[in-house]
């Protein structure tokens, strides 16, 4: 495990480097207990995988950091509203609280699109808290997708 002060600050330095290695700029972090105990940022292009979204990369070593694969307990923060694969797996992993930084009209899942957490078939939803940080995540996207225009 590693240790952490602000887990949304993790969060947006994986985003950073994520955006340094061209992949979108979206990070995440998840918490336990206050302490990071793990970190991603997107790596799609990078693994040539597109399910390596940040929050999916986290949730698997939170995993395997605890031997567990539910994460109860656990608090995800992250720079963007997650997508529905994402949401699945934040689902599934039973995280307690989703932090997420920028609203994602066009591709979330949580608090657009399909609402994932609100849908019958959804057999865990975590406590959601969007808007933290946004207006810097907004700025870190639109920086990274006008460059590449």
């Amino acid at each position: 495990m590693t240790e952490g002060s602000d887990p949304m600050s993790a969060a947006f330095a994986e985003a950073r480097a994520a955006g340094a290695r061209d992949e979108a700029p979206i990070g995440a972090a998840i918490a336990r207990d206050g302490i990071v105990i793990a970190r991603a940022g997107n790596r799609t292009r990078e693994l040539s995988d597109p399910t390596a979204h940040a929050e999916i990369l986290a949730i698997r070593a939170a995993a395997a950091a605890l031997g567990s694969e539910r994460l109860s307990g656990c608090d995800l923060y992250v720079t963007l509203e997650p997508c529905a694969m994402c949401a699945g797996a934040i689902a599934h992993a039973r995280i307690r609280r989703l932090y997420y930084a920028a609203s994602d009209p066009k591709g979330g899942a949580v608090d657009h699109g399909p609402r994932f957490f609100g849908q019958p078939t959804c057999h865990h939803a975590p406590e959601v808290y969007g808007g933290m940080r946004e207006r810097e995540a907004a700025a870190l996207l639109r920086a990274f997708f006008a460059a590449k225009r």
